[in-house]
């Protein structure tokens, strides 16, 4: 067992009745004992009434996001023996370089303002709405190339619940309040800063930077945003000690 914060859930019959914007004055965060059980248990339970829900998962960048995505969607599927589970990735709203460069924005590649923060609310509407019944094709991002991809992600209209991964998901400036306004949870991922910055580091290093580019780019760019998202955390409905779970990487 571990120990994780939980914002407090208002239980009312509306879509968004677990939102933490619905907090009364006075509503303070609690302590309850969290096992990935619990986390797969409370998962599976978002779709209600045949409409199809969206999880968000959010933190600083390496705290884990994509790991516990990744772990929940492949838990969730097998349990079920058929896909029901969909994952789809902020990354794929970045900007492109070549707009990044007439902006003068590509030195702080990863901040708010290079994503296409509206596009995402609109792709997620279109996912929870999903009255046509079709394939719902979502842009990927290659790691690589560290570009956008259209249509790399398809949603199929099997998937009651897709579980999206960012950032930004809880800031409350620009377009992103309209994310969050589409988003049924949003769980936060904290996991040991050294251990944070160790990850990243090594990311940036598997992707072709050198070690001290990769520190480097950790401490300006990426620090910067890391402190923007940990100032959302007290928004989130749930926050998951990420170091703690036993999650297959």
């Amino acid at each position: 067992m571990t120990d994780v914060d939980v914002a407090p859930v208002l239980r009312d019959d509306s879509p968004r009745g677990r939102s933490s914007s619905h907090r009364r004055p006075g509503d303070r965060l609690c302590r309850v004992p969290l096992t990935f059980d619990d986390l797969l248990t409370r998962a599976r339970a978002l779709p209600r009434g045949g409409r199809r829900a969206v999880l968000g998962i959010t933190g600083s960048p390496g705290a884990g996001k994509s790991t516990l995505a990744e772990n929940l969607v492949r838990e969730l599927n097998e349990a079920e023996g058929t896909p029901w589970v969909a994952h789809v990735p902020m990354d794929g709203f970045h900007l492109a370089d070549i707009e990044l460069d007439r902006l003068g924005r590509r030195h702080r590649k990863g901040a708010p303002d290079t994503f296409d923060a509206a596009g995402y609310a609109a792709l997620l509407a279109r996912l929870q709405e999903n009255e046509e019944g079709d394939v719902v094709y979502a842009p990927g991002f290659e790691r690589v190339l560290e570009q956008p991809i259209a249509g790399a992600v398809p949603v199929p209209p099997t998937a009651r619940l897709v579980v999206t991964e960012g950032n930004y998901l809880l800031l409350d400036t620009g377009a992103w309040p309209r994310v969050r306004s589409r988003l049924d949870e949003v769980w936060f991922c904290e996991l040991d800063e050294e251990e944070r910055l160790r990850r990243l580091v090594a990311r940036h290093e598997e992707f072709g930077k050198g070690h001290e580019e990769a520190v480097e780019w950790v401490l300006r760019s990426d620090q910067r945003n890391a402190e923007l998202v940990a100032a959302t955390r007290d928004r989130a409905d749930l926050v998951v000690p990420v170091g703690e779970l036993a999650l297959k990487s």
